[in-house]
């Protein structure tokens, strides 16, 4: 699957675009159930942490968001999702570049009736141990993600717009909209909502500064998918303050995030993930 250059301006101009389906249903079922296992604690492997982000524990009653960071250690499923020859070669297009690499995986998974909303924000900023902002994140669906059960809202041309603060937008007390601070808003330019609802098996990509936030899940259905954040192979090392994939990193300040952990996905063509465990994560994380 390749990206027309009308779909690559798109992008470039909105800063989010939905590409269609990367998955058929039944290979987005087979994620969405090896995902339900490293939810649980039962998957080979173990993930960089499973938490609720809104600070309860995960079987809370309300205001649920199950966070998983590098879901690939935990399960070669997702391992293998990392090297999608597809999804690879339209980020690599998107970014403008021959080399990618995995800065980390991320599920936010919203239970049925319990899943709480994620705040505004961007992401970049709270990744600051890497340089420059030029990342891209391939969020796909592995259920239908829908205005009912908690989809991601967009800004349309906010990754122009540089970083606000520490990346946190804040939510009005209608828990819906934006509550930026003004000053960052460029004249002439308006916060306007896009409410993004991508399929089982749809992947959507935005840009690591594009405003986004998703309201509560009350329905019956939950929102299970998986986002990989993408980075070039010209990002760097550039630590300002901690983050979690910090104990990972084994380059100096100022050199190409390379290793282990950051695995390369991409080099001028695709490349196949390691045949066995042993080549990639070890199993106690």
């Amino acid at each position: 699957m390749s990206l027309t250059q009308a779909q690559i301006e798109e992008f470039r101009a909105a800063g989010f675009l939905n590409v269609g389906r990367v998955y058929s249903d039944e290979e987005a079922d087979t994620l969405r159930d090896r995902l339900m296992t490293v939810i649980a604690g039962t998957s080979r492997g173990k993930a960089e942490t499973v938490r609720n982000i809104a600070g309860e524990d995960l079987e809370a009653e309300r205001d649920v968001v199950i966070q998983v960071v590098n879901t690939w250690q935990a399960d070669d499923g997702f391992r293998v999702h990392l090297y999608h020859p597809e999804i690879c070669r339209m980020a690599c297009d998107l970014i403008g570049t021959d080399v990618l690499r995995v800065w980390h995986d991320q599920i936010q998974y919203k239970p049925p009736r319990r899943g709480g909303a994620t705040d505004w924000h961007q992401d970049h900023p709270y990744w600051p141990i890497i340089q420059p902002a030029d990342l891209v994140s391939a969020w796909v669906a592995l259920d239908d993600a829908t205005v009912e059960n908690g989809c991601m809202r967009m800004v349309p041309r906010s990754h122009h717009w540089g970083p606000h603060k520490g990346g946190t937008i804040g939510t009005n007390e209608d828990g819906f909209t934006p509550d930026p601070d003004r000053s960052f808003i460029p004249d002439g330019e308006n916060v306007e909502i896009v409410p993004c609802e991508v399929k089982k098996g749809e992947c959507m990509f935005h840009h690591c500064l594009t405003w986004h936030g998703s309201p509560p899940n009350p329905s019956e259905n939950g929102r299970p998918a998986i986002a990989v954040h993408y980075m070039p192979g010209w990002t760097r090392y550039d630590p300002a303050r901690s983050h979690i994939m910090e104990r990972r990193v084994d380059v100096e300040p100022g050199e190409l995030l390379t290793g282990h952990y950051f695995p390369t996905v991409w080099d001028h063509g695709p490349v196949e993930p390691p045949a066995h465990w042993s080549e990639g994560a070890s199993r106690d994380g």
